[in-house]
């Protein structure tokens, strides 16, 4: 039964969308054209491959370094470098799977890997891990977080490469004349939010994200103090449990108290340059920012760390989105297009892709190179994700509305919560509903 006129308006976009896929996949294979009705060719392992990078432009340099070390390796094969902006990457995709013109390699994040496995336009690459040098070489959290995104049970369609987490940033300077000792815990945290706060002096302990993202965070804020370890509880998501509730509670009261007013309409970018330029203790982002604190404030005024621990010393956060690597379904020469995922993913090249980008390897032995330990912060996300200390609560990327639920939907919830216009407890069971009717509309999908 709907609950809501958004809920019936979630079900037909849901509905429809399914549908199109569906009419899409089967136009293809009519067709013959490069979409999801191609199942393409192992081909001869020679020749030239195309590779679409996910977020051309500031990694382009990186890719090719490696493009050209694999040439050197493999001198039959050629790799056609396609740089695509981040922000142009699933819509390219979409239209590629519709029409025609899909790259025999592409990176895929798992923010929307499963609209791609929907239409049927990847390969499964689970077998192919396994009879590679990369078996038992893959992070397991990362492998985790792609096998769950892509919402097909235990197959994998994408090689986990990098992940980018998150990050409790802090002024090492406020915290040392405060006297305090870093915010390791959840107690030490909202103990030096108040401490650290003086707002006639324009200074707090906190900025907390208001603006686009806020979802997303305050889920990752509300797990990490509540110590609930999984999403879903059976069919029912875990987001309104009454620890939670009490989590959010605490969180929501730090606005206006610890944290700057504008926070309200703050996304990452305000949030960011508000840290950088102020006097505010403390920042929630991920390693992605590490380089604009350097530049602003200097290695020696701040640290960060992963979130930080509950009672009973166990750290939960919620999975960041993965990126990797997908070989396409309609390629004619995946033999070749193995090997390029397969040395882009080796130890050596992951180790130097992840370094250029800032971000923790997928490749275990990647992930264990002296680089990692230059800073401290990569250092620190890096031993959270390999050494088993921190319990990882999977999101369900693989939901098509879990988008539209955590960013446009509830973003503006999120703001009223923060104004007093809403109780944490109302906007929890308004995202736990829409969360439990997306699960179930997925699961009848899929059956």
């Amino acid at each position: 039964m709907r609950t809501s006129t958004g809920h019936r308006d979630r079900g037909r976009r849901t509905a429809t969308a399914v549908a199109m896929a569906t009419v899409l996949a089967l136009t293809g294979a009519a067709c013959g054209d490069d979409g999801s009705g191609d199942t393409g060719n192992e081909g001869s392992g020679k020749g030239e491959i195309t590779f679409w990078d996910n977020n051309g432009g500031p990694r382009t340099a990186i890719w090719k370094e490696i493009i050209k070390d694999f040439e050197a390796a493999n001198k039959d094969i050629k790799v056609k470098y396609v740089p695509i902006p981040i922000t142009d990457v699933q819509s390219k995709y979409d239209t590629a799977i519709a029409g025609g013109g899909l790259p025999d390699v592409g990176g895929v994040g798992t923010a929307y890997l499963s609209g791609i496995v929907a239409q049927n336009a990847l390969e499964p690459v689970g077998a192919r891990i396994k009879d590679s040098a990369l078996n038992g070489k893959l992070v397991e959290s990362m492998v985790e977080g792609v096998r769950t995104a892509g919402g097909r049970g235990d197959e994998m369609y994408s090689v986990p490469t990098s992940a980018n987490n998150g990050t409790l940033w802090y002024r090492t300077d406020l915290f040392k004349a405060a006297g305090l000792e870093a915010p390791k815990t959840w107690d030490a945290f909202y103990t030096a939010a108040e401490k650290l706060t003086d707002a006639e002096k324009n200074a707090f302990g906190y900025t907390i994200r208001g603006g686009a993202g806020s979802v997303a965070q305050a889920l990752d804020a509300i797990y990490g103090q509540s110590g609930i370890t999984t999403f879903w509880n059976g069919d029912k998501t875990t987001v309104n449990d009454p620890k939670n509730v009490a989590a959010l509670e605490k969180y929501v009261g730090l606005y206006k108290k610890t944290t700057p007013e504008a926070d309200v309409n703050n996304d990452f970018a305000k949030m960011v340059a508000q840290w950088d330029s102020g006097t505010i203790g403390m920042l929630s982002h991920n390693l992605g920012s590490y380089q604009d604190h350097v530049k602003a404030l200097g290695e020696e005024k701040f640290a960060g760390i992963p979130n930080p621990t509950g009672p009973g010393g166990t750290r939960v956060q919620v999975s960041n989105p993965v990126d990797g690597l997908g070989l396409f379904k309609a390629s004619e020469n995946k033999a070749a297009a193995w090997k390029f995922i397969e040395f882009a993913a080796s130890h050596e090249s992951n180790s130097k892709w992840n370094e250029a980008a800032g971000a923790i390897p997928a490749n275990t032995d990647a992930a264990k190179d002296s680089w990692i330990n230059e800073s401290e912060p990569t250092k620190l996300g890096a031993q959270s994700l390999t050494d088993g200390s921190t319990k990882i609560v999977q999101l369900p990327y693989y939901l098509p509305d879990w988008n539209s639920i955590t960013k446009a939907d509830n973003e503006p919830e999120f703001q009223k919560v923060l104004l007093g216009k809403s109780t944490p407890k109302a906007f929890l069971d308004k995202v736990a509903g829409e969360l439990n009717e997306a699960q179930a509309e997925w699961k009848q999908q899929n059956k």
